[in-house]
């Protein structure tokens, strides 16, 4: 472990903020916060909390850093980014095991997270080329318009445990190429994730002369978190994390006129009909249930089944999942690594409790196992759609699996969920599939055909709708949340004519 930590230029106490090549500061006032191991419960290291001082003291060096990278043309930009890439390419495997340690993800899936990191790297070096706007025609002779992208100012990045690095990196590298700076709060569960990757761009950074793009402060303190949110300094700001707090986050930022980004729960549903490859489908139903032990929030959590099929799947899905092993994450053939800590544990236990209470039938798993870090039993659940535990997002591997009788039903069934991130549908029916992606399909910001909720791709704009919250990162234009939008025109002839053919004159 220290092995793994000194690679990356950590040690067993360390620093809490950083600000570009500008330096860690030393601030040690406000105490010591333990990174914890969940698979063993044990402390891996400690990282120094930062002050309102140091928060501040970010902020003012990230907009001093803006005013000189805003003029460096956007491709050169993205030069850096590719070398950050580059960077987090030669520290692939010590990052994807650190992953692994602080947040409990299987190692294929850390090291699938830092790869996600260096293919976003990747994008935004392309996408800095192609920051494009668009030449309007004028309805007023020899005049041009057109509209062009300038870059935002500070962008805030708020992100959760789940995903400690790839959520920033999305946010992070699109936002420099965009010609704008980041101050990043991760998660408190996961800080040296974020303080490893803040070394790896520090070094480049610093290498490469350029001024403080990136800063990083670290702190489970509500109130500093508020202070960032109301922060009028900050234009944008990039949430990923519960409803509750990203309600609060919406309505704070909008009421200082800000823009948010908002990424918050999903209770994403797989349909099943009676056409389904069901070896595509149980696979991608597995994974989707047990990947990062169920705290993704495009974990799959409702399975519909067309009822002439229900029994089939539900048998092939039991035997699926008593051959999921549960272990330290690190391990080899372990596929589910521990919940991130005792209060994911309770609300595990409660949503258990709720299940029995209105019925539900537990068919496989349902426990909590004893001894050293916080694992869980993947579990299936007999239930209906419309009770309350089924309808919020249990950050757990439970799946409730129900039948349907027409795929209307089944639609219909999925969009009642409050919240809409991403669904899928398995089937060999193309009237089907075109019905599911269609205006009167799926309500999701994501809609798959024959591959799970899990494991969207980078190219494509990721975020749902409804209690989502509608933010979009990632792929596609989510460049453009980054960037301000100017329209401009240019008369170039001799006279003044005015839109709308209005008349005006001074004689």
């Amino acid at each position: 472990m220290m092995d793994v930590l000194h690679e990356l230029g950590l040690n067993a106490v360390n620093a809490g903020a950083c600000s570009g090549h500008g330096g860690w500061v030393s601030t040690t006032s406000g105490g010591l916060l333990d990174s914890v191991n969940p698979a063993t419960g044990q402390v891996l290291a400690q990282v120094h909390r930062c002050s309102g001082k140091d928060y501040e003291a970010l902020v003012q060096e990230s907009r001093r850093a803006f005013q000189e990278w805003r003029q460096v043309p956007a491709p050169k930009r993205g030069e850096v980014v590719r070398l950050i890439g580059e960077a987090l390419r030669a520290k692939k495997d010590a990052l994807g095991s650190l992953v692994s340690m602080e947040v409990g993800k299987i190692k294929a899936e850390g090291l699938g997270e830092v790869q996600e990191m260096i293919d976003m790297a990747d994008f935004a070096v392309g996408q800095s080329r192609m920051l494009y706007g668009l030449t309007m025609p004028s309805e007023r002779a020899r005049h041009r318009m057109y509209e062009q992208w300038h870059p935002l100012g500070v962008v805030g990045v708020i992100t959760a445990f789940n995903f400690p690095v790839a959520v920033w990196a999305w946010n992070a590298f699109l936002a420099a190429i965009a010609g704008d700076t980041v101050v990043w709060k991760p998660s408190p569960k996961a800080p040296l994730c974020a303080l490893a990757v803040q070394h790896i761009c520090h070094q480049v950074m610093k290498e490469q002369g350029v001024p403080e793009i990136f800063s990083v402060f670290i702190t489970d303190q509500v109130e500093l978190a508020q202070t960032m949110v109301a922060d009028d300094r900050l234009p944008l700001i990039s949430f990923t994390g519960s409803v509750p707090v990203g309600r609060k986050v919406a309505k704070v930022v909008g009421q200082r006129l800000g823009r948010s980004l908002l990424e918050l729960s999903g209770n994403n549903a797989v349909i099943v009909d009676e056409t389904a490859d069901l070896d595509l489908a149980i696979p991608a139903i597995v994974f989707g249930a047990v990947g990062t032990a169920g705290q993704r929030c495009t974990t799959t959590r409702r399975v519909f089944v067309q009822e002439a099929r229900y029994e089939e799947v539900v048998q092939r899905l039991l035997h699926a999942f008593r051959q999921v092993r549960v272990g330290n994450p690190l391990e080899p053939g372990v596929l589910m690594g521990p919940l991130i800590d005792e209060r994911a544990l309770e609300e595990f236990r409660i949503a258990i409790e709720e299940v029995v209470q209105d019925g539900g039938q537990i068919l496989c798993g349902g426990g909590v196992r004893e001894g050293p870090g916080f694992f869980v039993e993947p579990t299936i659940v007999r239930a209906e759609n419309q009770w309350k535990v089924v309808q919020r997002e249990t950050f757990a591997p439970i799946v409730y699996v129900m039948p349907y009788s027409t795929l209307d039903d089944a639609i219909a069934l999925q969009n009642q969920a409050p919240q809409g991130l991403s669904s899928s549908l398995f089937t060999l029916h193309m009237r089907h599939a075109e019905q599911f992606l269609s205006a009167q399909g799926s309500d999701c910001g994501i809609a798959n055909v024959n591959l799970g909720t899990s494991g969207a791709e980078i190219g494509g704009a990721f975020g749902g709708e409804k209690d989502t919250g509608g933010g979009r990162e990632a792929g596609s234009d989510a460049w453009k949340a980054y960037m301000r939008r100017q329209t401009n025109t240019i008369n170039w002839g001799t006279e003044l004519p005015l839109a709308q053919s209005i008349a005006f004159s001074m004689d």
